[in-house]
């Protein structure tokens, strides 16, 4: 006999991702656990952001608490895109409320040699755990959403050594310097690819691949030294794990977000979610992509906005919703739960 499909196999998040009928459009939010949760202000005053994500039993909590407050349709694992880079070499520190910092960049092409190899998983084995301890205290019907930085985003991370306003050096490094970029994207595609099966193999039911900085990217450009990389990364995943492609800034680039990979291509605000999905195809479900602002606004205007993106989907089967990125930290909270509420409303079938 053929035994039943897990808990979570039908619910209403997993069913978007495979584009079947669903009794209800699924809600989660990227950033749904972070600062403008007064419980992880509290937790924060207390652990450094390194050493919070460097501790399962803190990220799970953090994780599931948020859930069970807010009533979404998965949970996404508590952890940070950057933590990938540390095995491979790159010295990694958050400073107090100023972001990431990468005291060792690529600045040249010869220093893409000096960047090791994720040969196995046990450098990132807390985040392995992090899963786990996840997916054994949440409810059984929700699913866990891992996840990793996507390769052209992490190696703007580590050529520009933080953060970027012109993304000078990264599209430097990529114009001069060919054979040192692919060699640096090849490198962090096995990383990627070997960090999400993992994350997989112990419990996570979705992915997504967050490419947060691929918007200052024309299509050509795209087209050249990303797309490649990029699938091989969703051709490397475990089959039948259903993996969402999540990039910003640049609406044109969705038709080769898509080339590239993705059961469920995530877009941001920019672009109407009807227009997103007629760019990516009907072949693919679609995620988002209310903007984030809009939830610093009153309820009134939250419920307005959020039916507008529900008439823009009409109802087909394969749409999750979600912000265009992730909550500001300024947002409140019972804003957010409202939000969800709207959503599980009027996006009732």
């Amino acid at each position: 006999m053929t035994a039943p499909p897990p808990p979570w196999h039908d619910g209403p998040l997993m069913k978007a991702t495979r584009r079947e009928p669903a009794d209800r459009v699924p809600i989660w939010l990227m950033r749904q656990a972070g600062r403008y949760l007064a419980e992880y202000r509290e937790l924060r005053r207390q652990t450094g952001f390194l050493e919070l994500c460097k501790n399962p039993d803190l990220c799970a909590e953090v994780m599931l608490t948020t859930v069970e407050r807010l009533g979404v349709d998965a949970a996404i694992i508590f952890s940070d895109l950057l933590l990938i880079l540390e095995p491979l070499g790159l010295d990694l520190e958050y400073t107090p409320g100023g972001g990431p910092v990468l005291h060792n960049p690529v600045c040249e092409p010869r220093d893409v040699d000096r960047l090791g190899e994720l040969e196995n998983i046990e450098p990132l084995d807390y985040v392995v755990q992090t899963v786990r301890k996840t997916r054994a205290g949440l409810a059984p019907e929700l699913p866990v959403i891992g996840f990793a930085g996507a390769p052209f985003t992490l190696a703007a991370y580590a050529v520009e050594g933080g953060s970027s306003r012109h993304y000078r050096r990264v599209k430097s490094l990529m114009y001069r310097d060919a054979g040192a970029w692919h060699a640096l994207m090849g490198r962090l595609c096995r990383a990627i690819t070997l960090y999400l099966n993992a994350q997989i193999d112990a419990g996570a039911q979705v992915v997504q691949l967050f490419d947060s900085w691929v918007g200052c990217l024309g299509v050509d450009d795209y087209r050249r030294y990303v797309l490649p990389h990029t699938r091989s990364i969703f051709e490397g995943l475990r089959s039948g794990v259903p993996a969402i492609h999540f990039g910003t800034g640049n609406p044109a680039l969705l038709p080769l977000q898509r080339e590239a990979g993705g059961d469920v291509i995530g877009v941001d605000w920019r672009i109407r979610l009807d227009d997103a999905w007629d760019a990516i195809g009907p072949d693919r479900a679609i995620q988002g992509n209310l903007d984030p602002v809009v939830l610093l606004g009153q309820p009134a205007e939250i419920r307005r906005r959020a039916k507008e993106l529900l008439d823009q989907a009409a109802g087909r089967p394969g749409h999750i919703f979600n912000l265009g990125h992730g909550v500001l930290p300024q947002t409140p909270v019972e804003n957010v739960i409202a939000l969800i509420d709207a959503v599980h409303e009027m996006g009732s079938r």
